[in-house]
């Protein structure tokens, strides 16, 4: 029996169960689709989401919730599916559920701890987060990626379940830290898209990054989060890599709205949903977000970049 199963079989998904698998561990990844999941038992070629790789023998393919059996349940759906996933899914208690997502629900203003605390109260909820492409993983290539659960000794069991030669784990207690920098990172790298897109140049997107890392650090410390939290692979790694390639779902989204197009819909941009929750938090609340109200008003379509780029460059001189 897999004492590690992973629930979902996108892109990333896929990528942690190859690489927690590559070294002979009986891991089993499950597949919403049942026709996939029989393809890739079949040919072990992986998923559409992540061609052109070979599954490992000792990966086991699942379509069966029922079935599942594993103790360590690695959750690798979308942010805004989470809860409702949750739901629909059998009864977890007593199980390790390790969240594998990014953002803010904009249904309930939760984050990933948080939603699996109110949707499975009975199990013990963990967090993985960090700078990573699911391409890279599969690839085997080195990634380091933050582990936050409730306890260092939960945090250090699962910290030696999952860690692998390539895949370095740091892990933390810091769970509102984590699933802040993970959530908050997507909407400054919005930002940053948009910044190249619409032709403003490197400069500006240094800006936005320096800036935007200063928004992130400000709300997740009045959240509760600790600051080393921020500074470390959840926080400023992740927004580091998110900001600077354009295999980041939610910075070529960015690059499409600079552009004044409408960015590519078939893959989740999760920093569209999780900058709408928090500017709707800032306005109840008189929160001062002015880059995350800014990408809400060019996703919305309610500004375009230029207007918004006057508006913040129009701001009271203040100190850094």
């Amino acid at each position: 029996m897999s004492e590690i199963a992973v629930l979902g079989a996108g892109a990333f998904g896929t990528s942690l169960a190859m690489a927690l698998s590559l070294n002979g561990a009986a891991v089993t990844l499950w597949c919403r689709s049942a026709k996939v999941a029989e393809d890739m038992r079949k040919t072990r070629a992986s998923p559409p989401r992540l061609p052109g790789h070979k599954l490992p023998e000792s990966l086991t393919i699942e379509s069966d919730l029922t079935q599942i059996e594993a103790q360590t349940l690695l959750l690798a759906v979308p942010m805004q599916s989470l809860a409702v996933f949750l739901q629909a899914a059998p009864d977890w208690s007593r199980r390790k559920l390790v969240a594998c997502c990014k953002g803010i629900d904009r249904q309930t203003g939760l984050g990933p701890v948080a939603t699996l605390n109110a949707g499975a109260p009975s199990s013990q909820a963990a967090l993985l987060t960090g700078p990573s492409f699911a391409a890279d993983i599969a690839k085997g290539l080195p990634t380091a990626l933050t582990l936050a659960a409730p306890t260092d000794a939960e945090g250090l069991a699962l910290q030696t379940a999952l860690s692998r030669p390539a895949l370095r784990l740091y892990r933390t207690t810091d769970s509102i830290g984590a699933e802040l920098g993970g959530a908050l990172k997507n909407v400054i790298a919005l930002a940053a898209g948009m910044a190249i897109g619409a032709g403003f140049g490197d400069s500006a997107r240094a800006a936005v990054i320096a800036r935007g890392f200063a928004e992130m650090t400000r709300y997740s410390m009045a959240k509760g989060a600790q600051p080393e939290t921020l500074q470390g692979l959840s926080g400023l790694g992740d927004l580091v890599l998110t900001c600077t390639s354009e295999k980041s779902r939610n910075f070529s989204a960015g690059v499409a709205f600079g552009r004044g197009e409408q960015p590519d819909t078939s893959s989740t941009t999760e920093g569209i949903a999780t900058a709408q929750a928090l500017a709707e938090e800032a306005k109840t609340h008189g929160l001062d977000l002015p880059l995350t109200t800014a990408i809400h008003a060019v996703t919305t379509g309610k500004m375009d970049v230029h207007d918004v780029v006057d508006a913040l460059l129009a701001r009271p001189a203040k100190q850094e």
